[in-house]
């Protein structure tokens, strides 16, 4: 079957332009947070040591990922571009990213591949020369005429590390406007890997805040995807996002009523380290602190990703971005100490966790 074809955007359609800004605005302003349904952290509790036998000036949390060295496993997650505010909110947080030693990501680039005259609001690298750079595409949008070219293009525009394909089914399925043709993508997402391989171009999948099943990691690991971004439920509810967004009363019923679907990002990330024990795990989805983060690396991933945070520093300076996340690699660093860990990999090689 022919996929449908790339839907023509103007500068002034409010699918790449009014929503994004909608997205921003509902984010900063609204509780768009899960009901019912957490991260699964608030479960597990380090256990203390007293006598760590440790300099706590001595303790590292650098880690490495594709090839990059990063100072704390913190990334500041895919949000965000395509308008204005969105440029300079994607300014401010590669200027922070750089400054502080960790890693970005760039929101949905669909904008930037439709209407080149906003693909300079993705375009950070000149701010952030080292930091490890993710570029950004809907995984759907396969099946509406992208192909490795668009996903290529994507990273050539942003001068990008690697690629992230997210995959938003839920959130598609309850926007008026969503793309919402999941049939047959494995296939397509496995084609771009093969292609975007053969030039040296990870692929990174990524949920958006509703997790991934085992099913999911062992199905996207075998089509050659790089890393997963696990982005379980708990934190951001995407619905909740959309149920904000819509004028539609129907439409805003039916979104609310998803406020505690998804996979914890717990469940997620025990999954992705089950299903696709060889691929690097990132964890995002409702992580609140550098505690979060240090749990989320005890429990086998690279490095923890967060938005909200974010987004609400770069609202106020590319000072507020750095302080959040010093405040974060901190916290991190005082979590490894207590728990008797010099690195990283020494947390992830010992039973570091009580389960409450």
């Amino acid at each position: 079957m022919k996929p449908p074809s790339m839907p023509e955007v103007t500068p002034d359609d409010p699918r790449t332009v009014s929503r994004k800004d909608d997205h921003i605005r509902i984010n900063l302003e609204k509780d768009v947070q899960f009901r019912g349904l957490t991260t699964g952290l608030e479960r597990y509790r380090f256990q203390h040591t007293a006598l760590p036998e440790l300099n706590l000036a001595d303790v590292s949390i650098a880690t490495r990922l594709f090839n990059k060295t990063l100072a704390a496993p913190i990334l500041i997650s895919s949000m965000t571009g395509g308008t204005p505010r969105a440029h300079q909110i994607n300014r401010t947080l590669a200027l922070g990213a750089q400054a502080a030693g960790v890693a970005m990501g760039l929101g949905s680039m669909r904008a930037a591949i439709e209407r080149p005259d906003t693909a300079h609001t993705f375009q950070v690298r000149a701010e952030a020369p080292d930091v490890l750079l993710f570029a950004n595409l809907g995984a759907v949008q396969l099946n509406y005429g992208y192909t490795a070219e668009q996903c290529r293009r994507a990273v050539a525009v942003a001068g990008a590390d690697a690629l992230i394909l997210h995959f938003n089914a839920l959130q598609e399925a309850v926007q008026p406007e969503g793309n919402t043709n999941f049939a047959g993508l494995l296939k397509k997402v496995e084609a771009v890997c093969q292609s975007l391989a053969a030039e040296n171009i990870l692929v990174v999948a990524k949920e958006v805040g509703w997790g991934f099943s085992k099913d999911d990691c062992r199905r996207l690991a075998e089509a050659g995807i790089s890393a997963i971004d696990v982005a379980g439920a708990g934190g951001t509810s995407w619905s909740q996002v959309e149920m904000h967004r819509t004028q539609n009363a129907s439409n805003a019923r039916v979104a609310a009523a998803f406020v505690s679907w998804g996979i914890s990002t717990v469940e997620a990330i025990l999954n992705a380290r089950e299903a696709a024990p060889q691929l690097p795990v990132i964890a995002s989805g409702g992580l609140r602190d550098g505690i979060d983060i240090a749990k989320c690396l005890a429990l086998g991933a690279v490095m923890g990703g967060m938005a909200g945070p974010f987004l609400k520093a770069a609202d106020q300076s590319v000072e507020a971005v750095v302080e959040t996340v010093h405040e974060l690699s901190r916290e991190i660093r005082i979590a490894l100490f207590a728990a008797a860990c010099k690195d990283i990999a020494t947390l992830q090689s010992k039973p570091v966790l009580v389960v409450s």
